[in-house]
Order: C-alpha cells, then sequence, then structure tokens
C-alpha cells in the first residue's frame, strides 16, 4: 500500500545542542543524507541524532528514554520546538531539525507510521497585523480603508494590466458570500493595518455602521486632543535663542568618535542640530537598538549645548546605568575640559553637598544621576539640555517633574524599544523622532531561541560561551529564590564561580560586583532584570532567561540587547516552563523568534501595542475608541483634530 500523501518513512530527531540550534531545519533538511550515512561509523552522530524508519522494530520506552535524555520536554499540548507529548502508543514530538511537529504511531515494538501534525493553534480567526507596510502585510489580517471601516487583507491581484489590493467584508445578508473590495495600488494611503488588542468586527460595505463608528471616534478624539492641546501648547510656544553653530568644534568632536559613524547616526546628529538652530525647545526621541549609537548621539547633543553656554542633565533609571554612563562621558570628554559629575545614592554625602553647590554655581557642566536629579535641592544654574535615558522607566511623580522643565529646556530622550505611549505621541507628531536602524559595521544579530526549560540545554549553552573565554548573563526574576537557583546552577556546572545581582542590594555592592564582572573576574552573572538597561559588555555573548513568560516584549527585546555588542556570534535562549505558557506569552515569544534581526527595536514597539493592548496608549478612556477603528487610523484622527487646534489657536 502506497504511503499517504503527508506520511514519513523515515525521521531525525536532533539532540537539544547550541550548535544544532544555530544550524536550524533547513541545514538538517539539506545534510539529512550525509547525517544518515555517519549514523554507521560516528560515535558523534549516533548520540547525537534519532533515526526512526517506518516499520522498524524498537520498544516505544527506548525511543520516550532517548528523547528525554535529548533535552526534550514533556508538555500537555505541543506549542514549540522541544517539545514532546506521551499518549499510549502515540509520540508527538517537534524536533528542533524540523520546522513542524511530528506524530510517530507505533504497533507493539514497531513502528507503524510517521506524520507531520500541525502545532496546537491557539489563536482563531484572522491574524491581527501589526507590519507597517501594506507589501509585508500577511494575507488574513484585518486592515482599515478609511471610507469602508475593517475588512480582511487578502493580498494582492492583476486585473486588466491594472494592481489591486483585495478586501473581503461581511456578507450583505445571512447565507451570502462575503463583498470584495478592489482598492487600487495608487490608493494604498486610504488603507492602514488594523492595529489594536480586541478582536474587531468586520463591516458590511455600503452600510452606516463604519460612518456612525468613525464619527464618535472622531468627538472623542477631539476631546482628547483639546488636552493634549493644553499640555503640549505651553511647550510649542516657549522660546530660547537659538544655539550659534560651532561647526569646526562640532566636526572636530564628532570625528573624535572611535567607531565608524553610520548614515542614521549622522541623520540624527543633523536632526538635533536642526533643533538646536531653531528658537522652540527641542523634545526628540532617539528611536535605536541597544549598542547602536545612541548614547554618542546624546554625547554629540551635550557638547553642542555646552558650547552654548549651557549645562546638561542625564537621567538614567539605575545606579549601575548611572555608573557606565559618568564612565564613558568622561573618557569621551576627557580632551575637552568637560566638568563632569554623577548624582545618586552611591555619592557620599560630602562629595554629593560639594556636588549640588557646584551644579547652582555653574560649575558642573554635565551632571549624570539617578531620580536624585530630580530632587528639588538640586537646582541647575543655566540648565540648557536634559537626557532621559530609557524613559519609561521613570514613574508619573518623576514624569511631572520632566514636565516643568520641558518649558524651558530642550529634551533628548533614548529609548531601543519605546514603550507604546511614546511611540504614539512621537507617531502622532506631538514629539520628534529619529530612528536609528543601522547596525554598526561588524555587527552580528543576536541568535535567539525559544525553548522548554531543560538543565541539559543550560549546562551546555552556558559551558560553551565558557569554553571561548566568554561570559554569561542568567536571569532568574525571583529576588527571593535567586539563593536557591544560585546553588542549582553551580550544582550544575559542577561548582563555577556565580555571583548575583537584584535591585535590593546595598548599591556599593551591586556596583563591585558588576565592576568584578566588567574586569572578568567570574563568567555568569545570575541577576533580575536590573541588568536590562545600558549595560555593554563586549565579552558577554550568552543571555539565558529562566521564564521568558514573565516578561514584556520590549523588555524582553532590551534584556536580548546586552548581548552581541562586539563582532562574535551571541545566543539568546528565552525558556520556559510548559505549564505556564499562556496565549499572550507565546506570541510574544514568538515575536522575538521573529524580530531578531538587527534593528528590530521600532518593529518590537508596534507588535508591542498589539499584545498589551491598544488601550494603554493613551489611557483607559481611549481605549474603545482606538479598537473601533485600529490604532493607525486613531493617530490619523487624532493628528487631524490637532492641526485644526493648531490652525485656529
Amino acid at each position: 500500500m502506497p504511503n499517504a500523501p503527508n506520511e514519513l518513512t523515515e525521521l531525525l530527531i536532533a539532540r537539544i545542542t547550541p550548535q544544532f540550534l544555530e544550524r536550524g531545519p533547513l541545514w538538517f533538511s539539506k545534510n539529512s543524507p550525509q547525517i544518515k550515512k555517519s549514523l554507521g561509523g560516528s560515535a558523534f552522530w549516533r548520540d547525537s541524532v534519532i533515526l526512526l524508519e517506518k516499520n522498524l522494530a524498537v520498544k516505544p520506552s527506548e525511543i520516550l528514554r532517548r528523547v528525554v535524555d535529548f533535552g526534550y520536554e514533556k508538555a500537555v499540548k505541543i506549542r514549540g520546538r522541544g517539545e514532546f507529548v506521551w499518549q499510549g502508543n502515540l509520540l508527538e514530538v517537534w524536533p528542533i531539525n524540523l520546522a513542524h511537529p511530528v506524530r510517530i504511531e507505533f504497533f507493539g515494538n514497531t513502528v507503524e507510521e510517521i506524520a507531520p501534525t500541525e502545532r496546537e493553534a491557539l489563536r482563531t480567526g484572522p491574524k491581527i497585523a501589526y507590519r507597517s507596510s501594506l507589501e509585508k502585510l500577511p494575507e488574513g489580517s484585518f486592515i482599515v480603508h478609511i471610507d469602508h471601516g475593517i475588512g480582511v487583507f487578502k493580498g494582492k491581484i492583476a486585473e486588466n494590466g491594472k494592481n489591486y489590493f483585495l478586501l473581503e467584508y461581511a456578507p450583505p445578508r445571512i447565507g451570502a458570500d462575503p463583498d470584495r473590495l478592489l482598492v487600487p495600488e495608487n490608493q494604498a494611503g486610504r488603507l492602514s493595518p488594523y492595529i489594536g488588542f480586541d478582536t474587531p468586527s468586520v463591516h458590511r460595505l455600503g452600510g452606516t455602521v463604519w460612518f456612525t463608528t468613525r464619527r464618535k471616534v472622531k468627538e472623542a478624539a477631539e476631546q482628547f486632543a483639546k488636552e493634549l492641546f493644553e499640555l503640549y501648547k505651553k511647550r510649542a510656544v516657549s522660546a530660547r535663542p537659538a544655539y550659534k553653530a560651532d561647526k569646526p568644534s562640532c566636526r572636530e568632536f564628532d570625528e573624535a568618535f572611535s567607531y565608524e559613524e553610520t548614515e542614521d547616526q549622522k541623520r540624527a546628529t543633523a536632526d538635533i542640530d536642526k533643533d538646536f538652530s531653531a528658537t522652540r525647545p527641542m523634545d526628540r526621541i532617539i528611536c535605536g537598538d541597544v549598542g547602536f549609537g545612541k548614547t554618542e548621539i546624546a554625547m554629540r547633543a551635550s557638547f553642542r549645548a555646552i558650547l552654548a553656554g549651557k549645562q546638561v542633565a542625564l537621567i538614567a533609571p539605575t545606579t549601575i546605568l548611572t555608573d557606565q554612563h559618568l564612565r564613558n562621558f568622561t573618557e569621551r570628554f576627557q580632551k575637552e575640559g568637560v566638568a563632569i559629575a554623577g548624582l545618586s545614592r552611591l555619592t557620599p554625602k560630602k562629595e554629593e553637598k560639594e556636588i549640588i553647590k557646584k551644579i547652582e554655581s555653574g560649575k558642573i557642566d554635565i551632571c549624570i544621576g539617578t531620580h536624585r536629579l530630580l530632587s528639588r535641592d538640586v537646582v541647575f544654574k543655566n540648565l540648557g539640555l536634559v537626557v532621559i535615558d530609557e524613559e519609561q522607566k521613570f514613574g508619573v511623580r518623576q514624569k511631572e517633574r520632566f514636565k516643568e522643565m520641558r518649558s524651558e529646556v530642550d529634551i533628548l530622550a533614548l529609548s531601543a524599544t519605546p514603550i507604546p505611549r511614546t511611540l504614539s505621541l512621537a507617531l502622532a507628531q506631538l514629539r520628534d523622532i529619529s530612528l536609528i536602524k543601522t547596525p554598526p559595521p561588524g555587527r552580528i544579530p543576536v541568535k535567539t531561541f525559544v525553548l522548554p526549560y531543560s538543565p541539559k540545554i543550560v549546562r551546555e549553552a552556558m559551558a560553551n560561551e565558557i569554553k571561548i573565554g566568554g561570559q554569561v548573563y542568567f536571569l532568574h526574576n525571583r529576588v527571593e529564590t535567586l539563593g536557591l537557583f544560585k546553588d542549582k546552577l553551580r550544582e550544575l556546572m559542577n561548582g563555577a564561580e556565580i555571583r548575583v545581582v537584584h535591585g535590593r542590594m546595598r548599591e556599593q555592592e551591586l556596583i563591585k560586583v558588576m565592576r568584578d564582572f566588567r574586569e572578568k573576574k567570574f563568567n555568569v552573572l545570575l541577576a533580575t532584570t536590573i541588568i536590562e538597561n545600558g549595560l555593554d559588555l563586549p565579552n558577554v555573548n550568552t543571555l539565558i532567561v529562566e521564564d521568558g513568560t514573565l516578561l514584556g516584549l520590549a523588555q524582553a527585546h532590551q534584556l536580548r540587547g546586552r548581548i552581541g555588542r562586539g563582532d562574535r556570534a551571541s545566543y539568546a535562549y528565552f525558556l520556559y516552563r510548559s505549564r505556564s505558557l499562556t496565549e499572550k506569552a507565546l506570541e510574544r515569544l514568538e515575536a522575538l523568534e521573529e524580530y531578531s534581526e538587527l534593528g528590530a527595536g521600532y518593529d518590537i514597539a508596534l507588535r508591542d501595542l498589539e499584545i498589551r493592548g491598544a488601550g494603554n496608549i493613551l489611557g483607559k478612556e481611549q481605549s474603545g475608541a482606538i479598537n473601533k477603528v485600529g490604532f493607525n487610523l486613531y493617530c490619523q484622527i487624532l493628528n487631524e483634530s490637532l492641526e485644526e487646534m493648531k490652525k485656529s489657536a
């Protein structure tokens, strides 16, 4: 009897190792003949691969034992690579060397059938789109036509020599086929991908529901626009003298940058120069992936402000990041005669009082600090520029202090993945944004793997990095169990030296551990998410997250950016426990794998809009309006309302 169309005659199951994960399904597909040939004479391949064939005589318990030994984790439902399900005479497994799961059916001690299966579908209905370009929009995504409402994107077609976007709408009556709408390619501006949290209702063509919805959303947007406009009006009408550009000095400072400048960095620098040459205070976000040179842009902006006789404040969310910025700024400005000081909980009281006096008298040019800089006793003589590193890390109370500053000074915010609120304001043109999407020359993308937690893969991943002289970040985001987990890791790694950092440590101790790690006095740092922001250690090229389901998407992307800072291959392992894998957690982890290319931070932020819910962007009161028309159209309506208010103001 011939095989069924979807039936396989043989199957390779590869051991979960960093080397095999890196090679991926395509490599195994191309090299499977050589691998099968090597099984006869190579002990390595016999220990690393299981070869199953139809009608092979083998005990199911032996296969199960080897699958477990290979590092595969038992699950209730298969949702990702590296998992298996065992039920009676059926073994379902998703080998890391395949792009899909496989079902193996035994009859007694014989392999009776091998067949590919689909992963358990967690989501139903059309996909919620997050691509910003219609060219990349997957078929089946929700899409918004400004005149006809929400439909389903069905791709592009050609008719009579012209290209059209094909949209599908709800049937005109029960039992009828869905309506179809052809949108000429030159009218693409009337379309936008739907970004929202709820699964939207697909509209009917020619009905009145969409027009009513748009009218109500416009009324809500106009009310919200009034609130926003009042908030930013004071900022918009504020003025300061334009900076007189000292082009030779600026050029000399920029050329002293010790790395090759990218085109995006040049554009961001030009954007800031343009802002400084105007009389309206700057309010700009520099959005670029970690390690893409945002700090250098902040240094250039600081230099220009100092040339204009202004003071600079750089505010960072953690003492670790403050300590690093202080060291980097001091090194970069060492030939410029610039007075730089740090202000945080690490600063001794006596020294702190002296620094505050110098700030007030104008003797400090650049002060780098944590929230301490926002205290009322810190008064600048002539503050011109505030640099906010990872603005989303500051709370509401601190943001109020920023607002007080914003009517008087230039604001430059740095972010690798701007949170939706910040991103939305940029898209709504209330703030300016400069994107740095070009990686530095020689930068290699971080290889990202999403797998069920396995001590075997943890041990191999850490051992491989340490063997070549590298270092490892291991993230366990529960302070209460860090000590116990440290003991488990030491046992797993045969007594390797592992040090711990977390936010409840004394500041001096925390900084000392980080400095020892930077100086390579130990190889494995077990940490909470305190390592998320700004750390730049080129020798750390492996990140292992013990439970990736506990992280937000943007946060996980930030953590991944802590590695791969040099020109060596780097590896990020986001592990999970099958029992705690929710739908949203799976979406986040899938997005991390999808957006592993360099420069993905901006796309990650857009994806974050979908997963976290667009209602959180502009406040709960806007949630319903956003989900009715999608984030893109809502921003467009809001922007139009703001423009009308500007004209009538």
